[in-house]
């Protein structure tokens, strides 16, 4: 439970389109067509009334490859791009191989939730040395999804200070009611001087990583244009006849299975929340479908706490202090499973406090 990937089936439909697809014994060159940012664009207007007006949409191999090309088009080496630890581990990997410098604005527990330290921001912004802050929204590992007027905050911290805001939002989709997802470009005015892009795809949503393409989406054209050319010159754009099955597929067809999926990951918030014993708190999540468990009142050293859920527990789960550490004595799990798998592992976990 430590892979930040459902272990439930995809859409069926996106099984028998590819089985259909696998069948046809043609695995040659195909153009991208058009429909598929259209069909990209249809989903977000249904699912999350964002029309894509006045925006340029890139396609790329992986989330990470849209990060590692933008950094390295938009910075230099020794600049700094901030961070919001904890936080999902490559985003620090990535800058770091970039030669650049990983420089965090820590969230805050406050409450039982996490929040963004706008005041810290604001300083570390008005740094000229550091160019970029990659956003995670909605958050991993801590399942916040962010509000427009914390969005429209950042925004205008980072307008007044030049730092070009890359959000990663490839968990868009996946929103515990009654929370909403709010694009970034949604929290961008017309007049707000800031540059941005922002980062989707069907991966996370329907658990199609392994065979699918991401997007990049942005309002200037010639962020647009600057990776569609780097694209070219790497081919790293180059077709994968079951990336465009799948990609379609899943925005055609996936929508119920995805009311479904939603349900499914309230339900075991609940069974967590409710089940998991004295000493473990869950910080509820708003999105994801990551739990991010609070270990501190067990009182183990950091180090001792993956070995602890692995021999005493039986249960794989990622340490906190792998996403910084802002995380040391948290443990994320995914709870993208059936509910009897998240009550085996309520239950476990309370077997190994009470030993």
């Amino acid at each position: 439970m430590w892979i930040a990937e459902p272990s439930v089936e995809p859409p069926p439909e996106v099984m028998e389109t590819l089985r259909a697809r696998a069948a046809t014994s043609w695995y040659g060159y195909e153009i991208r067509p058009e429909t598929a940012t259209e069909i990209f664009w249809d989903w977000m207007l249904s699912r999350h009334r964002w029309d894509g007006s006045g925006l340029h949409t890139v396609v790329s191999p992986s989330v990470g490859t849209s990060i590692g090309v933008l950094i390295e088009q938009l910075t230099e080496p020794g600049d700094g791009v901030i961070i919001q630890p904890p936080v999902f581990t490559d985003f620090k990997t990535l800058i770091a191989s970039s030669r650049r410098t990983p420089v965090p604005n820590a969230l805050v527990l406050t409450d039982g939730a996490y929040r963004i330290d706008f005041d810290d921001l604001a300083i570390k912004a008005a740094d000229p040395a550091n160019r970029m802050l990659i956003l995670c929204s909605p958050h991993n590992p801590v399942g916040r999804v962010w509000r427009g007027d914390e969005l429209t905050q950042l925004v205008s911290i980072c307008a007044d200070n030049n730092v070009f805001v890359l959000a990663d939002e490839i968990h868009a989709d996946l929103v515990i009611p009654p929370h909403e997802f709010v694009p970034f470009a949604a929290a961008v005015r017309a007049d707000d001087q800031i540059e941005w892009a922002a980062t989707h795809g069907p991966t996370k949503t329907f658990g199609l990583a392994g065979v699918c393409d991401t997007l990049i989406v942005t309002d200037r054209a010639t962020i647009a244009e600057r990776f569609a050319s780097v694209s070219s010159q790497f081919h790293l754009t180059r077709n994968n006849v079951f990336s465009l099955t799948a990609f379609e597929a899943a925005y055609r067809h996936g929508g119920a299975w995805l009311d479904d999926f939603l349900n499914l990951i309230s339900l075991n918030v609940e069974v967590l929340a409710n089940r998991l014993p004295d000493g473990i708190r869950l910080v509820r999540p708003e999105g994801t479908y990551l739990a991010w468990l609070d270990l501190r009142d067990l009182g183990l050293e950091v180090p001792d706490i993956p070995r602890w859920l692995a021999s005493s527990a039986g249960l794989a789960l990622s340490p906190g202090h792998w996403f910084g550490r802002q995380g040391a004595g948290f443990a994320r799990m995914s709870i993208a499973a059936q509910t009897d798998t998240v009550e085996r592992a309520a239950a476990q976990l309370a077997a190994a406090v009470d030993g």
